[in-house]
């Protein structure tokens, strides 16, 4: 297959890691030609360039390829995308993120190509100005006219894209945001070893939260419920994995509780890092307030560990109470901390619901499944338009 994949930005992220993996896989393991066309990697959050580079595979930057709507310069990466599509020829265009979907499948209706769209998070979504939240829905009904499929990171994100009337549901496949499940059955290094490099004492309770610093990542749950946490469990301690804007603020609400001897940030940290991070956990905790299925809960799963985590988006396919962890109501705190307490008080139940998530999950994320199933769609879609 010739299959051109167009994302707006490779910083580090869930959207973005499970696109060159999908790129990865199409080139290594199938001998695909493919092309990645992306903006330049702008944002805290750290870069993914300089892995994609190394891969092999015909990797394309256009510097007006920006997340932020701009009436000058999104035509001008219009441009450079029809440029790029006509030089690469390929069968089919794969485009992830909202930007680049939109540009993407426009370029590609253009140029008479068929496209699939993956919704790694719907464009749409809690927490937007209502004029913003309207007009994305409106961009996204109009986009799905030149969409000869889209895929869904979880079931969640199809029910969401049917209900605002962008498309019918036949037209969705889900297919879950795969990873290299291999670091977090086998992880590098032990959770103890990341604990003492860490300056973490073996009997801490440690509570692990994987999210940028940013609006919407929920910390400020995790925060106003710690008190309460650590008087009933003084040995409780959370490990905030990741950086962004928001950590001066979340670290002085710490310290204006008197806590802050019960959190370590750990500021950006490269992704393979995260699994031994993982590993030096207890439980993890998820309160984004809007997602589409956050990988980091089949990663905690499949390193064995238990997950809370707030019900949005496709949490709940994977969060199963009783089976997997916790699912909470957004926003929720006393239950929050009610959870963690069950938790805590309980190594026995943190271990089974642990042991129940890897052996539930392991495969359903291997992103040699994902991979597999990305090419099952385009060769649907393939044979459609012929």
């Amino acid at each position: 297959m010739n299959v051109a994949h167009i994302i707006t930005r490779l910083i580090v992220g869930g959207a973005q890691e499970n696109t060159l993996l999908n790129v990865e896989d199409q080139h290594r393991d199938y001998g695909d030609r493919v092309t990645l066309i992306t903006g330049p990697a702008l944002g805290p959050e750290g870069s993914l360039l300089q892995r994609a580079q190394a891969g092999g595979f015909d990797i394309r930057v256009v510097p007006s390829l920006r997340r932020s709507i701009h009436p000058l310069r999104d035509p001008a990466a219009l441009r450079a995308l029809l440029r790029e599509l006509r030089d690469v020829r390929p069968d089919l265009v794969h485009t992830h993120s909202s930007k680049a979907g939109i540009l993407g499948r426009m370029a590609a209706a253009r140029l008479q190509l068929p496209a699939v769209h993956t919704i790694h998070g719907a464009a749409f979504h809690y927490g937007q100005h209502p004029a913003a939240y309207r007009a994305y829905v409106a961009a996204e009904r109009w986009a799905a006219r030149r969409t000869a499929h889209f895929i869904s990171v979880s079931d969640d994100m199809t029910r969401e894209y049917v209900e605002a009337g962008v498309a019918a549901p036949e037209r969705f496949t889900t297919i879950y945001s795969g990873f290299d499940v291999e670091p977090y059955l086998h992880p590098v290094r032990s959770g103890a070893e990341v604990r003492a490099e860490l300056g973490i004492a073996p009997d801490r309770l440690v509570i692990g939260k994987v999210a940028r610093l940013f609006p919407l990542k929920g910390h400020e749950f995790v925060i106003a419920a710690a008190r309460r946490i650590v008087t009933a469990c003084p040995q409780a301690l959370w490990l905030l994995i990741g950086d962004g804007i928001l950590r001066p603020q979340l670290e002085q609400q710490i310290r204006a509780q008197g806590l802050s001897d019960h959190f370590v940030f750990t500021g950006l940290v490269r992704p393979e890092r995260i699994p031994e991070l993982l590993h030096a956990t207890d439980l993890v905790v998820h309160t984004s307030q809007w997602e589409g299925l956050a990988r980091v809960l089949p990663q905690a799963l499949i390193a064995g560990k238990p997950v809370i985590s707030y019900d949005v988006g496709g949490a709940r396919e994977v969060v199963i109470p009783g089976e997997t962890g916790c699912l909470l109501p957004r926003d929720a705190i006393d239950p929050l901390a009610d959870a963690v307490l069950e938790l805590a008080g309980n190594p026995e139940l943190r271990q089974r619901l642990g042991d129940t998530g890897r052996a539930r999950f392991t495969e359903q994320f291997r992103h040699q499944t994902m991979t597999r199933r990305i090419r099952e769609v385009y060769q649907r879609v393939l044979d459609a338009s012929q």
